[in-house]
């Protein structure tokens, strides 16, 4: 994981998401079954989205990082501007 700011960091595996869902989950003082029981699953969907378990259902990832209040944005490669 690369942080670009304090409010960006560029992610490029499975592992740095779990990474930055780890971090973040535990500055906001969450336990991950606090996490599990606002998104609607099971406490072993977050220890698997925490270690970087490349095989989790997309749409449950893009819903769990949207209750924690972060979001994925794709922007081509170099790019810092938002622009496609």
């Amino acid at each position: 994981m690369t942080l670009i700011d304090d409010t960006t960091a560029r992610i490029r595996t499975s592992e740095e998401l779990g990474k930055l869902v780890k971090q973040v989950r535990q500055d906001q003082s969450l336990l991950q079954s606090d996490i599990a029981g606002l998104a609607g699953t099971g406490n072993r969907f977050i220890v698997d989205l925490e270690r970087g378990k490349p095989t989790l259902q997309l749409q449950k990832v893009l819903d769990t990082l949207d209750l924690m209040g972060l979001e994925v944005v794709i922007q081509r490669k170099g790019q810092h501007d938002g622009h496609l």
